[in-house]
């Protein structure tokens, strides 16, 4: 058999440590495994949820719970985020719209912004921050001390209580609570506009209204369900196929907040392109 040697030559630093070739092979090869194995295990995962969801008994009641729980709840932090975002985007944008003489597309540009890119991808990584990690934490830890076990035997079926009813809250509670923080962020560009200005609520208004379109709203709305359901899922998933032990409630938390968040950037990036070639 051949010897692999892991000692440094002496013309190398006495701290470094040769690693083989075949190390590096396995390493890269490892990770790429376990990349299609996470992968193919979230596919079957997201399908069996839509395999559940249609099936009786309906848990009407916990789906109600949950949607206070993950709406009502968020509700605050939602505010003043979209709040201090339609004010710090105003005050920003100001001095680069004075230089040209544009002062007076101020309130048009800071609206299409904040509806169209800003608020919805914002609010939702705060949604897969708060929202995300607590249900990747909580069902984590009801699977540690198998609870979820629990729930089988006495039959009850714990994968339509857990996860089909915090999916189902997650994917449309997130739309609502990107509506409030619209509002919210227009109130706080008003504010902005008229810290070095007085404009009326009617004018302010109005010149939104008049500038905002179909397709500068509607597409926005859309890719808000989705950004809820990949964040639910993702949660569901991460808590559900946890680990056992203490550990294992922390890395479901911190992945589902991890994941959640890519998947938010990946599907914006997806629906930009698509309302990219439907404008063109």
């Amino acid at each position: 058999m051949e010897n692999i040697n892991l000692k440094p030559s002496s013309n190398d630093d006495p701290g470094d440590v040769i690693i083989p070739e075949i190390f590096e092979d396995k390493i890269t090869h490892s990770v790429i495994n376990n990349f299609f194995v996470e992968v193919t295990s979230l596919t079957i995962f997201t399908l069996r949820f839509f395999k559940e969801l249609f099936k009786p008994p309906y848990e009407f009641n916990e789906l109600m719970k949950q949607s206070f729980l993950i709406g009502y709840r968020s509700l605050p932090l939602v505010a003043i985020t979209g709040f201090i975002i339609g004010l710090v985007l105003t005050i920003q944008s100001r001095p680069t719209l004075a230089k040209f003489g544009a002062e007076s597309w101020l309130p048009a540009m800071v609206a299409v912004s904040i509806i169209r890119e800003i608020v919805p991808v914002i609010t939702a990584l705060i949604f897969a921050g708060k929202v995300g990690s607590g249900i990747g934490a909580e069902i984590a830890s009801l699977n540690v001390t198998e609870q979820i076990d629990a729930m089988q035997v006495s039959c009850t079926n714990p994968f339509k209580y857990l996860v089909v009813t915090r999916v189902l809250s997650a994917t449309f509670m997130l739309p609502v609570l990107v509506v409030f923080a619209d509002i919210i962020g227009l109130l706080g560009s008003f504010v902005g506009v008229n810290i070095k200005g007085n404009v009326s609520p009617y004018l302010f208004f109005s010149q939104i209204f008049q500038t905002l379109e179909f397709i500068d709203m509607f597409p926005a709305f859309i890719k808000t369900f989705f950004f809820g359901f990949a964040i639910g899922i993702i949660g569901c998933y991460k808590g559900y196929t946890s680990f056992k032990g203490t550990e294992g409630v922390g890395k479901a938390a911190n992945s589902s907040v991890v994941f959640g968040s890519l998947m938010v950037f990946i599907i914006d990036m997806i629906a930009v392109q698509i309302t990219s070639f439907f404008q063109n």
